[in-house]
């Protein structure tokens, strides 16, 4: 038997996203500061599995996350929960959904839809990417980072592109979710299909949903 309130929560997630083939932005709700595990417990439950259950997630469990990824936790100065070189900001999240494929905007708390159709399967060339609920995708901006060499570059984006993943690592952890970060991705082809411009590089994908 069907949880009834899992049932309305997939019901919700399935309706809030699929309106925002119309409004194109959609405002997530404030993210839960309280609940989950506790730090050292999260560290200890930390894995990448590749068993996923293709139920979507909730709007709560979507903003949870992208919050925890790559989210402002000090609003006075806009500064977010990873790191990140220079406070440059540099790297874009974006959320490749069965709706279509959004990228988070961090100072609004909200998903900005960026292609109206399913790119899942463009994301990773693991089977399972298609079929996984979200998947994340790491892009990093290279306009944004002044006069950094080409070196520099290479490294922070790397670095910077990490820390977010494994703050989503962290939440799945603490919250009972299935992920796995990937770089085996066809970074050419899923460039095209996201229209990113030439300094936009793709460095990581994340997949992530309820244990399979």
């Amino acid at each position: 038997m069907v949880d009834r309130r899992q049932f309305l929560s997939v019901l919700l997630a399935s309706a809030v996203l699929s309106e925002a083939r119309a409004d194109s932005i959609i405002p997530l709700p404030a993210p839960q500061l309280d609940g989950g595990l506790p730090l050292m417990q999260a560290l200890k439950a930390r894995q990448s599995l590749r068993a996923f259950s293709p139920k979507p997630l909730s709007p709560q469990a979507l903003a949870n996350l992208l919050w925890a990824t790559a989210g402002i936790n000090r609003p006075g100065s806009g500064k977010r929960t990873a790191p990140s070189a220079h406070n440059w900001q540099e790297i874009d999240v974006y959320a490749a959904l069965e709706t279509g494929t959004y990228r988070y905007d961090a100072k609004a708390h909200a998903l900005t839809l960026t292609v109206a159709r399913d790119l899942r399967r463009e994301t990773g060339q693991q089977d399972f990417a298609a079929t996984a609920p979200l998947n994340l995708v790491y892009v990093a901006d290279l306009s944004r980072m002044g006069t950094a060499s080409g070196d520099q570059r290479d490294f922070y984006t790397a670095a910077d592109a990490g820390f977010m993943a494994q703050n989503a690592y962290l939440y799945c952890a603490s919250a009972g979710l299935a992920t796995v970060v990937r770089a085996w991705v066809d970074r050419q082809r899923l460039a095209e299909a996201l229209g990113l411009k030439p300094d936009q590089r793709i460095i990581l994908a994340q997949t992530v949903g309820y244990p399979g």
